[in-house]
């Protein structure tokens, strides 16, 4: 079975350089290790730069596009596989389903949508796959700081650390990914 990992990101072209080379390291990481990205099918911003830079390494690409964002966030025809469908409801059920692990890139409103839909599905018991936040530049540390707001009021448990994993490299995420997938075949 191929592993698969359905990577969460910003679709904005004006995102800062970092984010980007940090979306081309990880995508080129993939490939190399057979590792089939899932993402949301556009070719704009960072989806648009990890889905490529996956491409340009050989590796294999399924992105997953709503009808009505097709020309909105400009879909990716260049891809292994490119499914469009009806809905946002359609297509985020099919990025959390293809998915072995999840990787959460910096993004905007759908970004953290699908991160905290994800940890809630886990926290609820839907699935026990891997979600793993890639702290490029403290991106991630206001939304891990509001986490911990939430678990000092106790509206979620002191416990909600263990739902996902804050990364600062694309090393640390590599490794846990091969700790939980296993490794290259």
């Amino acid at each position: 079975m191929t592993k698969s990992v359905t990577v969460y990101c910003s679709s904005s072209n004006r995102s800062p350089k970092v984010f980007f080379e940090a979306a081309a390291e990880l995508g080129k990481s993939l490939a190399e290790r057979e590792i089939t990205l899932v993402f949301g099918g556009g070719n704009v911003g960072l989806m648009g730069c990890i889905a490529n830079a996956v491409m340009q390494h050989g590796g294999t690409v399924r992105g997953i596009i709503p009808r009505f964002l097709e020309e909105r966030e400009v879909a990716h025809y260049g891809l292994t596989e490119l499914h469009v469908v009806e809905t946002m409801h359609e297509r985020k059920m099919k990025l959390a389903e293809w998915a072995e692990a999840f990787i959460v890139l910096p993004g905007g409103f759908g970004t953290l949508d699908e991160l905290i839909e994800v940890i809630t599905w886990r926290h609820l018991g839907h699935h026990r796959k891997p979600i793993l936040l890639l702290n490029i530049d403290g991106f991630w540390d206001p939304l891990i700081a509001f986490f911990e707001t939430l678990a000092s009021r106790n509206l979620v448990g002191s416990n909600h650390g263990s739902l996902y994993r804050v990364c600062s490299s694309i090393g640390e995420i590599l490794s846990i990914l091969e700790d939980e997938l296993g490794p290259e075949e």
